[in-house]
Parts: C-alpha cells; sequence; structure tokens
C-alpha cells in the first residue's frame, strides 16, 4: 500500500531528508542577521518609545490601554530545528474501513439552481412540514439553526422538538467470551437495522419549507440549507460491512488474548480500542499519565513477519502493529491503519528575549474587546490598535508598516464594501479556543462548538469529548527545552476573524464578519488521526458528534471552509483522505498548513493529501521562509511570519500578529515589560494557513453563489507570481532539491503559483454580502 508508513523507500527519503535539516540553524547567516538587528534597533527606537508615528493607525496605538496593546514576541536570533520528529501513534488504537461500501449519494449542492436531485430531496415527505406518523407519535420539523437568527426565515412554519437521536452503538469484543462477544454483535446488527427503518422520521431536523419557497430564498439561504442537507443518513450498507467486519476482529483479538472495542460510523470507518480491558480512552482505568504510556514511535514499532502470539504478549504498542498488520492481511478491509498523532504547526522556538526593563507590571485599564465599537463602521480601516503591527494583513509596499509580502486584506475590504458574510462558515480544527480571551469572550462570530479529543490522557480537561471546545493548554513534555502550553487554535482562529475587530482593542482579524466553529482535536501532546477524522466530518455537517447520554448533536453551522493547521510526518494516511475527500464531494474547502520540516509535502500529511488547499509560508519579502515546507502539492504562499527578521524595520519581529494568551511580554509603546498579555507574534506554516481560510472567506461572502472551484480558482487569480529565488534555498540546507539554472548553490522549493494578495480582486459587480 502505498500509503503505509512503515513503506521502507519512503521512510529512507524521509530520514535523508531529516538528516539535512539539521544542518539547517536559521535563515541566512547568523552575522549577517545580528548586523541587521543592530540597525533595526537604532533606527526604529524612536517608534518602540512612542516619539515617531509612522502610520496614522499609530495613533489608536498610543491612546488603546496597556491590557488592549500589549504583546508577546520579539527578534530572535535563530530558530529551533527540531531533529527528534518522527511520526507518533496512540497505543491501542486502530482505525479501518471493510471493503465493499459503496460512497453515499450526494445531493448537488455547488449550482445556483436546483437539479432535479436536489427537487426530488426537498420533496421527501420527511422533509416538509406536513406531519409523519411513527409509533403513533407526530414528527414535525425543527426550526432554524438559533446560531445564525438571520438566516431564519419568516416563512417557516412553526414546529416542535422530537426527541434526539441515538449515537450508533460500540460493540465490546472480548475472547475470554466469544459467544457473548457473538451475541452482542448480533444484536448491534439488529438494532441498527431499526435505526435504517426510522432514520427518514428522524431527518425531519431541517427547516420546513415548501418547493416553491425554497426556490424563493435568498442565495445565502439556500447554501446554508444545501450545507444541512450534506447529513449522511445510517447506510445498511455501511453497516452490514461494519458488523461482519466484527467477526474477523474478534478472530484477531482472540488470538492475541485481548479485549477490544469498537465504534461504528456511519460512513464505514471504524476505531477499535484494543488491550486487557478494551482500552476504552473515555474509560482508561490504567495508572500512567505520560506520553510513554499511550504514545508510541512509528518507526520503532514493527510486528516481525515471524513473531508468535505469546511473545508480544503485554507489549500493547507491538500488539497494536501486529493486529494492524494481521486485519490488513484478512483482506476484508479497504484500509486499515495505527491511529497516528498530527501536530500543531507552531515553528518550535528558543524563549522570548526579555523584554526592555520597565515596570514588570501586569496590564492594566481596560481588558481586550471591552472598548465600545462604532455601530456602523465608516470605513474597513480597523481601529484595533495593534492593527498598524499587522503587516500580513496590509498592501504592499514600504512605508507605514507596509512590507512587500503584505497580502493585501485592507484593500479588499475598502474595495469590496465587505470584510465576510454572515453566511459564510470557517471551522476551525485546533487546540480549542481561549474561551475566556477578553478578545474572544464578546465575539459574536464564535459558534457552538465540540471538542473532539477523545483520550482523557490527551484532553487534559479530565474527560473526553463533549460541547466544551475550550483549550486547557496542551504541553506534553515539560522536561523538553523550551515546552509551553502553545494555545495554537486561538492564534490561528484569532487570524481567521474569531476576535472582535474594529473594537477599539487587540488585533483585527482577516474575515470580520464570519462564523467561526471551533472544534478541538489537538490536546496534550498532539491529535489522534480517529478525532481529527471525525472533526472534519463533523464540521462539514455530515455526521453527528456524542452527546450525553448517548444521544447525537451536529453541527448546525457546517463549514464552508476548513482549517488544518496541523501535520503528520508522512504520507496522507488513508482514513485522512476518505475524510477530506468526503467533505470536499459535499461543498467544502479544505484548507492545510504546508508544515514545518523544510522538506517536500509529498512526504507531509495533510498537506500532501488530494483535494487540499496546501499553503506554504512566506515571510514579509513575500519569499519562502527557511522553515516552510515545499512542494508540488503546495498550492500558494501566504504569510507565515520569520521571528528572526524585521524587514519593515518597525522594531518588532516579522511574525504574525494574533490572539493567544501569553506571558513575558511587553508594551509596544514605551517598551516596559509586561508580566501578561493577549496577543502574540508567531511563525509556521500554521499561520499562513488561516490567511487563506479568510481569504476564501472573503471571496465567498463577495460571491454568495461561487462554488468551491470557481472560489479556489477566483483565489489563484489573486496571486503574485513568484520569481525562482524567492522560491528557492542554499541546496546543502534542503538535501534532494534542483539547482536553480545558472546557481549551482541555490535550490528549487517549489512554493505553488504565486503569493497571496487580494489587492489583485476587482471589485464585484454585484452586491457582495454583508458586513
Amino acid at each position: 500500500m502505498l500509503n503505509r508508513l512503515t513503506d521502507r523507500r519512503m521512510r529512507r527519503v524521509i530520514l535523508s531528508a531529516l538528516a539535512g535539516t539539521a544542518l539547517l540553524a536559521g535563515c541566512d547567516q547568523l552575522t549577517e542577521r545580528l548586523d541587521r538587528a543592530k540597525e533595526v534597533a537604532e533606527t526604529s527606537a524612536g517608534q518602540i518609545s512612542g516619539e515617531t508615528i509612522v502610520d496614522p493607525g499609530a495613533r489608536n496605538l498610543e491612546t488603546a490601554s496597556i491590557a488592549d496593546r500589549a504583546l508577546a514576541g520579539t527578534v530572535m536570533a535563530e530558530f529551533v530545528v527540531d531533529e527528534e520528529e518522527r511520526p507518533l501513534f496512540a497505543i491501542g488504537s486502530i482505525i479501518a474501513k471493510p471493503i465493499d461500501i459503496p460512497p453515499p449519494s450526494a445531493l448537488a449542492m455547488d449550482d445556483e439552481a436546483l437539479s432535479a436531485e436536489e427537487l426530488e430531496y426537498f420533496e421527501e415527505e420527511y422533509y416538509y412540514e406536513e406531519p409523519a406518523v411513527s409509533g403513533g407519535e407526530v414528527l414535525e420539523a425543527l426550526p432554524p439553526p438559533a446560531s445564525a437568527p438571520d438566516l431564519a426565515s419568516s416563512r417557516a412554519p412553526s414546529a416542535v422538538t422530537v426527541s434526539p437521536e441515538q449515537a450508533l452503538p460500540k460493540i465490546t469484543l472480548d475472547p475470554r467470551a466469544v459467544a457473548k462477544s457473538e451475541r452482542e454483535i448480533a444484536q448491534a446488527g439488529a438494532d441498527l437495522d431499526k435505526m435504517v427503518a426510522e432514520e427518514p422520521l428522524a431527518q425531519r431536523r431541517l427547516k420546513g419549507l415548501t418547493r416553491e419557497e425554497f426556490k424563493a430564498l435568498p442565495v445565502e439561504e439556500k447554501a446554508e440549507m444545501r450545507k444541512l442537507a450534506r447529513r449522511a443518513p445510517v447506510s445498511r450498507d455501511a453497516i452490514k460491512a461494519q458488523i461482519d467486519a466484527n467477526s474477523v476482529m474478534l478472530d484477531t483479538m482472540t488470538k492475541y488474548g485481548i479485549g477490544g472495542e469498537v465504534a461504528l460510523s456511519r460512513q464505514g470507518q471504524m476505531v477499535i480500542q484494543i488491550g486487557a480491558d478494551g482500552a476504552s480512552p473515555t474509560q482508561f482505568r490504567g495508572a500512567g499519565t505520560g506520553p510513554a504510556d499511550f504514545l508510541a514511535r512509528e518507526d520503532e514499532t514493527e510486528c516481525p513477519d515471524d513473531i508468535q502470539p505469546s511473545q508480544v504478549a503485554g507489549d500493547l504498542a507491538l500488539v497494536t502493529a501486529c493486529v494492524v498488520r494481521d486485519l490488513r492481511a484478512s483482506g476484508q478491509f479497504e484500509y486499515v491503519e495505527k491511529d497516528f498523532i498530527f501536530q500543531n504547526q507552531f515553528v518550535r522556538r528558543t524563549r522570548d528575549a526579555p523584554p526592555p526593563a520597565g515596570t514588570g507590571a501586569n496590564p492594566g485599564g481596560s481588558t481586550g474587546g471591552t472598548t465600545t465599537a462604532p455601530a456602523t463602521p465608516v470605513s474597513f480601516n480597523p481601529n484595533d490598535p495593534l492593527w498598524t503591527l499587522q503587516w500580513h494583513f496590509r498592501d504592499q509596499g514600504t512605508a507605514d508598516g507596509r512590507t512587500a509580502g503584505g497580502a493585501g486584506f485592507e484593500s479588499f475590504w475598502n474595495r469590496q464594501g465587505t470584510a465576510g458574510s454572515r453566511s459564510v462558515v470557517v471551522a476551525v480544527i485546533d487546540t480549542g479556543l481561549q474561551m475566556s480571551h477578553p478578545d474572544i469572550a464578546g465575539s459574536p462570530n464564535i459558534m457552538a462548538g465540540w471538542d473532539m479529543v477523545s483520550d482523557p490522557r490527551m484532553g487534559n480537561d479530565g474527560d473526553g469529548r463533549d460541547s466544551d471546545p475550550n483549550d486547557p493548554g496542551d504541553m506534553c513534555d515539560p522536561t523538553r527545552p523550551y515546552a509551553a502550553d502553545s494555545f495554537h487554535g486561538t492564534h490561528v482562529a484569532g487570524t481567521v476573524g474569531a476576535a472582535s475587530t474594529n473594537n477599539g482593542a487587540g488585533v483585527a482579524g482577516g474575515a470580520w464578519n464570519v462564523r467561526v466553529v471551533p472544534v478541538r482535536a489537538l490536546g496534550k501532546c498532539g491529535g489522534r488521526l480517529s478525532d481529527i477524522n471525525d472533526a472534519i466530518r463533523w464540521s462539514a455537517g455530515l455526521i453527528p458528534a456524542e452527546g450525553p447520554a448517548d444521544t447525537e448533536v451536529w453541527n448546525e453551522n457546517p463549514a464552508d471552509i476548513i482549517n488544518l493547521s496541523i501535520g503528520l510526518l508522512g504520507a496522507c494516511p488513508a482514513s485522512l483522505q476518505d475524510a477530506i475527500d468526503a467533505v470536499t464531494e459535499r461543498g467544502a474547502i479544505v484548507v492545510s498548513a504546508a508544515g514545518n520540516a523544510r522538506m517536500s509535502t509529498t512526504f507531509y500529511a495533510p498537506a500532501g493529501c488530494r483535494g487540499v488547499v496546501t499553503v506554504a509560508a512566506s515571510d514579509a519579502r513575500g519569499q519562502i521562509t527557511p522553515y516552510s515546507n515545499y512542494g508540488p502539492e503546495v498550492t500558494l504562499l501566504a504569510p507565515g511570519g520569520d521571528l528572526t527578521r524585521d524587514d519593515n524595520g518597525d522594531g518588532k519581529p516579522d511574525g504574525v500578529l494574533s490572539t493567544k494568551a501569553a506571558s513575558n511580554c511587553y508594551d509596544p509603546v514605551t517598551g516596559e515589560g509586561v508580566e501578561t498579555c493577549f496577543y502574540a507574534y508567531e511563525q509556521g506554516t500554521s499561520m499562513a494557513a488561516p490567511h487563506v481560510s479568510a481569504a476564501l472567506a472573503l471571496l465567498k461572502a463577495r460571491s454568495p453563489s461561487a462554488t468551491k472551484e470557481q472560489l479556489i480558482a477566483t483565489l489563484r487569480g489573486a496571486l503574485d507570481p513568484r520569481q525562482p529565488l524567492q522560491c528557492s534555498g542554499l541546496c546543502s540546507q534542503y538535501p534532494g532539491t534542483t539547482a536553480l539554472p545558472g546557481n549551482p548553490d541555490m535550490c528549487a522549493r517549489p512554493c505553488g503559483t504565486g503569493l497571496l494578495n487580494l489587492a489583485n480582486i476587482p471589485a464585484a459587480s454585484t452586491g457582495a454580502g454583508g458586513r
């Protein structure tokens, strides 16, 4: 199988690339960088002290409270190169999909005009308001989602709530009680048959409309209804294949003397937890909570061909590898793979240099997000005090804090007369959100999300999956150098537009007026592939989450765009590709960070998966950063930042400035130290991806009826072409790359068709969505 991480040829390529990257200690030569830092410090001293105003927006910076402007991040001398990055997997967790599961039929949800399939769907008896009777109970359609009141139609009939549906059952496989396990498999099959028969009535969750009413809806509301219609039914074929596969799994587990628990799904992707007690992550009873107790390295755990079952007893990591091997060999599965661990795509760095000596006091005055904003902005120039330092959103230029690498958001906002639309939804699958962050707590852009982290040992919040996507921190090993909670998802979502913008506090986001759905799939030490797969499907509205008392909880705000600022060293796992295919076939756009391993995206996921918009990171010069991955899968460059540079000379690092609680901060006006703050510079392809997600959200607001293919084509049309040297690096630092013609020392690092620049988008010829 091409996607297997154990493929020896691929492993040699990956290890070779990693060996080469160990030579890279930073961007450019260190002496050159130190000289530049000294020059910047001398020329920008007046700016830091507040004596010089280089931009009208700087007045907002000076008048804001310390809490609304304090930030973290100083110019660094070098990057930290992680030479230990190797794929990890969750011990005792396996993902599998049986063969011969037909793909679910999908409605044509992208065309403005109703297709024949749509007309047929909306004429089904369970869609309309006419009551249908089941067991003597009258079921009626639910009202539109409460979280999107601006999309509710006054034409919708009154409705009553039906009982919530039950989640799909889990099956316990116990080799000590084979007959009992077989009865449980049979009972699960019978229960699911009943669920299949009854579900058409349960699907009357959608807003009740007549066909004529649906045809008369505005474009934005039609799109909303189509997204709600993505919900995958319980397929009899998919369920039967999973039930049949349990017999094969029971035989395999009996061979190794271990128990298991199998979670079934609507689309055929099963998650198998194995161990002496079934190893259910939500019922874990083990004492160990350190990473070594639940994670193992892929390159150190391979099942030998001649091993006997008795030889693997007591080594659950090895048992996991052997069960994967045996299930693959059974011929009953489309794919079987370990539950790999994904990481966020921040670039690791040294501790920030101490800020200039000062008071060291906590931020005073108001907290971020509390400043009263005008009811209707007179322009789309944000009054957020730190906006003047967000070079990455601004137009390209050489003055007033602008750079050659700006993404042109400010021109787009003003030319199009919009900063987003409430009809557009972006899901951020990440570490969750700091819900108490002062610029997020009151934001109208935050919709109900979900915590998909299934293992409490990784959840770091005392439980498994639930409705709380708050980020409690993700630090894995506190003994490692530079270990800290990343609050990565808060920074990423802030770039998209989760924080309140134009409120006189903190930073601006890329799309001010979109709905953002936070989905927590990464926790302590990273995120399980199985959790990420479910997060992708739930975000797009294809499957429900499991709520209290085994009830189903659907995402009432299905995503148009899904942001994945995550990465795994290795080829795209089959189950991840399956999840991506499922949502993109139904109209969602998946945006992925290229990764920070300084290697080809072919050997990185999800950047190397099919059907994603893969984003490499650029610096303030508009050139690919030293840490960014590159390759044929890259779609475009977008600002990811470089904390070792200050090319616009503002005395601050050229990182991406966004929301995130941090310590060791400073006041950008006085230069005095501040103990804690709510905004920080970061760098990474994780920062580049949300710029593109925000850009696509703006394009969707500009053209509500555009298909995902049209939106991506428009995005590509907004790119500034790059010269070969702008997407290159020293051949000695990037082994396996090809030298540029006439320049044997510099090698090509393919970075897509150009640099994101929304200033290239012409004004829309018709109305462009709401503010």
